[in-house]
């Protein structure tokens, strides 16, 4: 079951607290509290609402200047700041909306109006959400084409700078090569009698600004392919059988070169097809396919 949204009241009158407290916790809402801009900004540090009402007319810094703090901030830019405030004149309205807010009301308020506000404007954010989401899967699904190639290439410049590797190649230096990624080099230890990888150079006559690469594994070992079984797709296999290796969604991230919040979308979808709740037992389905038989 997903989590309440989570709304922060900031206002520095405390029957103005006590009604919204009431009425939002009615709703379902957590509702957080700041009774000053100060304090408001020092608590986004420590939890980051969905949501804030933000009163304008508060002593020391006022709304506006807080507003205009939090959408400085990269962590908070995209929060919906609702005004509150019983100025109700043209002018005031234009410099709220100038300073970031999304919409503006005006008191005394009324209670369901702010209600009604303060749902639309939380669906406008999880549909913005969903569509960044969307969009974040889609350039990765490009991305994951652009590098489909099914042989394990690198391509390295004459530093021994690694400066492309297809999908496989990543995943076979990252399950061989402990030192694969520290320095961004063709890790050294591909030369140890003890890898798992053989490599394979050519070269092309008269050029030594770039080292084309291939690797092969000396054992062949299960592969996330064997994940496709589960009904899941090629990226959804890779990620399920990083999870199996015990990898956290930043690191998935890093190896796969994608958004952590493309990861967690991924995961969503693996527990979603695989009807499991956590890691754990995503892990154990992904450990007996990948079992030898």
């Amino acid at each position: 079951m997903p989590a309440p949204a989570s709304v922060l009241v900031v206002d520095d009158t405390p029957a103005n607290i006590g009604v919204l407290l009431e009425a939002l916790g009615d709703s379902g809402y957590e509702v957080l509290v700041a009774e000053s801009g100060q304090s408001a900004l020092a608590q986004l540090e420590h939890s980051v609402p969905d949501l804030i009402l933000l009163d304008v007319m508060m002593p020391g810094l006022d709304g506006f200047e807080t507003c205009a703090r939090l959408k400085r901030h990269p962590k908070w830019r995209t929060i919906p700041v609702l005004f509150m405030t019983a100025v109700d004149e043209p002018e005031q309205k234009v410099r709220a909306f100038t300073a970031g807010a999304v919409d503006y009301i005006v008191k005394p308020f009324f209670e369901q109006e702010v209600l009604a506000r303060v749902q639309t404007h939380l669906e406008l954010l999880t549909l913005r959400r969903n569509l960044e989401d969307e969009l974040a899967l889609r350039i990765d699904a490009e991305n994951q084409l652009a590098k489909s190639l099914d042989r394990a290439v690198v391509i390295t410049d004459m530093d021994n700078e690694v400066v492309f590797t297809t999908r496989l190649a990543e995943s076979l230096l990252h399950r061989h090569c402990a030192d694969y990624g520290i320095v961004g080099k063709l890790p050294a230890s591909l030369s140890r009698a003890d890898c798992g990888l053989h490599l394979r150079r050519f070269t092309e006559p008269g050029r030594d600004d770039l080292h084309f690469f291939v690797l092969e594994e000396k054992a062949p070992s299960p592969n996330p392919s064997a994940l496709l079984q589960l009904g899941l797709t090629a990226r959804e296999a890779e990620v399920l059988w990083w999870i199996a290796q015990g990898k956290s969604n930043p690191d998935i991230a890093t190896i796969l070169g994608a958004g952590v919040r493309t990861i967690h979308k991924h995961v969503e979808n693996i527990f979603r097809k695989l009807g499991c709740e956590t890691r754990a037992a995503a892990a154990v389905t992904a450990q007996d396919m990948l079992r030898p038989s």
